[in-house]
């Protein structure tokens, strides 16, 4: 391991690597995290250790609950750190939607989502409703970045959809193409859960607003409909409904930017995206 990190980060990740006895190969470092690769007993594995309490934070916890059903397995976890087994080649289902084979990408995506059945909430875990929050909070903020309308629309539309929502069960959070990897031995899985507890329409709002570096992918009107198309049959879910969670997320996605960044691009795909859907929702009924 390098020294690079700071002394507290550096001790927790060098507990892990000693407690679950990870023979480190490499290690790298992003934003939100360290993740180091190596073997344990002979079997590749990948240790994660989460810089500061974040929405990833309880991430081994909430793999463990699906148990590996469309998700990478959890081996071992703590609170801010995970072991997991190391997905081969790993490649992100990115490069297929960039590819112009953004259908594929959605057929996969949707067959993830089919396959993660948890077994239980997790105590204590949160709600989207909580989430909603973020609405009411940016209007107090007085911050003017994102068109007052917009907000006030997509808070309304999410608390709408939250109290109508039907069997609400643990989720990933932000399942999109980013965060689905392909393993040779057990195919496409999803990593990175934040873990929340809703109705299943509402993991779909992160996939149509991603691969967030072509909003001229994702932001069209015909390939909005194209996915929730085939988000629809093979999930057996409300296309009018899928559209509505989108537009609610997008708007919440640009009010976190504002709250992560202090700033947001008048550009910004999220916004995009929200400004797309808008004119075509209709009654949730």
């Amino acid at each position: 391991m390098t020294s690079t990190l700071s002394g507290e980060l550096q001790r927790r990740v060098e507990d892990r690597i000693r407690y679950w006895r990870v023979a480190v190969e490499r290690s790298v470092e992003t934003p939100s995290s360290v993740i180091v690769f190596g073997k344990r007993a002979g079997q590749p594995v990948a240790l994660k250790v989460v810089r500061s309490p974040s929405d990833e934070w309880r991430s081994g916890e909430t793999l463990d609950h699906f148990d590996g059903r469309g998700v990478v397995r959890a081996y071992e976890y703590i609170d801010g750190a995970v072991m997991m087994e190391h997905l081969i080649p790993g490649e992100s289902l990115v490069k297929t939607a960039l590819s112009g084979k953004d259908d594929e990408a959605t057929e996969i995506l949707a067959d993830v989502i089919a396959r993660m059945s948890p077994r239980r909430p997790i105590h204590g875990m949160p709600t989207i409703q909580d989430w909603s929050m973020a609405f009411d909070s940016y209007g107090r903020s007085g911050d003017t970045q994102i068109p007052a309308k917009l907000v006030s629309h997509g808070g309304q539309v999410y608390n709408e959809l939250c109290a109508t929502q039907s069997q609400p069960r643990l989720l990933h959070g932000d399942l999109h193409h980013y965060n689905v990897l392909s393993d040779s031995k057990r195919g496409w899985l999803a990593i990175d859960p934040k873990g929340v507890v809703g109705e299943v329409a509402y993991e779909i709002g992160a996939a149509l607003r991603n691969p967030v570096e072509r909003p001229s992918v994702f932001a069209e009107r015909s390939v909005i409909q194209k996915r929730l198309q085939r988000f629809g049959r093979a999930l057996n879910l409300d296309v009018q409904r899928m559209l509505a969670w989108g537009f609610a997320q997008a708007v919440l996605s640009a009010i976190w930017t504002v709250e992560d960044e202090g700033t947001i691009e008048p550009t910004n795909p999220s916004l995009a995206l929200a400004e797309t859907i808008r004119p075509m929702l209709g009654s949730l009924g």
